[in-house]
């Protein structure tokens, strides 16, 4: 596939549940109590996908947890601000923030040129490692995959590189089907729809380990590797700013690092 970094460390992200939010918020109840403009007064209006564990997760008891949840919250509090978090589909939080319906976007987003044609990005807070999903006894490789049906999360950048044209490197629209949610596109492997799923190493090993009995098996190898920041809208230097040095911060404290230890164990 395309030639990637070779992957980074890990220092990383993640929140406590103080709501969802459905309305973008009235256009003069702006001024936050850090002196820095959001949709609500006082408030961080994230947007979402909480199908990405280890990073973003929706727990059985409507909490969220996970990497950059927490994270999310340690920015907010340092910025002065109530985090609010409001769940969509991954597309639709990307979409959300470009409009202007959010303040910040994440969710094990990767950066990338198309992306960063409509939306601004943090620095790094994170390096994301695309790997593939089959059953075992599967005929499928990293060599062959093209060959067959793949499923991915709509909105990913696995979504768009594999359905990209041969040309560009990828596998064309025929040979992918995407899904609201990765938990979906695991579903679909299982069942027999595809036959093989791309989707981030982390969010991999917890779907193979949540379904024990499905033969489930991550082939060796990296598809691709990229960054992970937070997403602002295009043109809101004052949001990155703010949020570039509370991540500096968070950094040089340990405090990322401490969250991802807390999420990912070393093998």
């Amino acid at each position: 596939m395309k030639n990637f970094k070779k992957i980074a460390a890990l220092a990383l992200s993640a929140v406590m549940c103080l709501g969802l939010l459905t309305a973008c918020g009235n256009k003069d109840d702006k001024q936050a109590g850090s002196g820095l403009e959001t949709l609500e007064t006082g408030k961080l209006i994230l947007s979402t996908n909480s199908d990405f564990p280890p990073y973003c997760i929706l727990a059985d008891d409507g909490s969220f947890e996970g990497i950059d949840y927490e994270l999310a919250a340690k920015i907010a509090e340092k910025l002065g601000l109530e985090l609010v978090i409001d769940d969509m589909a991954f597309d639709a939080a990307l979409t959300a923030v470009q409009n202007g319906q959010s303040d910040v976007a994440m969710g094990g987003i990767s950066v990338n040129d198309e992306r960063k044609a409509v939306m601004d990005f943090t620095d790094t807070y994170a390096t994301g490692v695309q790997v593939v999903i089959v059953k075992e006894g599967s005929p499928v490789t990293m060599d062959n995959l093209g060959d067959y049906m793949i499923g991915t999360q709509l909105g990913t950048t696995g979504y768009l590189y594999a359905s990209d044209t041969p040309e560009n490197d990828g596998y064309g629209e025929d040979h992918v089907i995407g899904y609201e949610g990765g938990a979906m596109a695991v579903q679909a492997l299982i069942n027999g729809t595809v036959d093989a799923v791309i989707i981030d190493d982390l969010p991999a090993k917890e779907y193979v380990a949540a379904n024990p009995n499905a033969g489930l098996t991550i082939l060796e190898g990296t598809w691709v590797t990229e960054d992970y920041a937070i997403g602002v809208k295009k043109g809101n230097t004052a949001m990155l700013e703010a949020l570039n040095q509370a991540l500096k911060e968070l950094k040089e404290d340990g405090t990322v690092q401490e969250i991802m230890d807390k999420y990912i164990k070393a093998d």
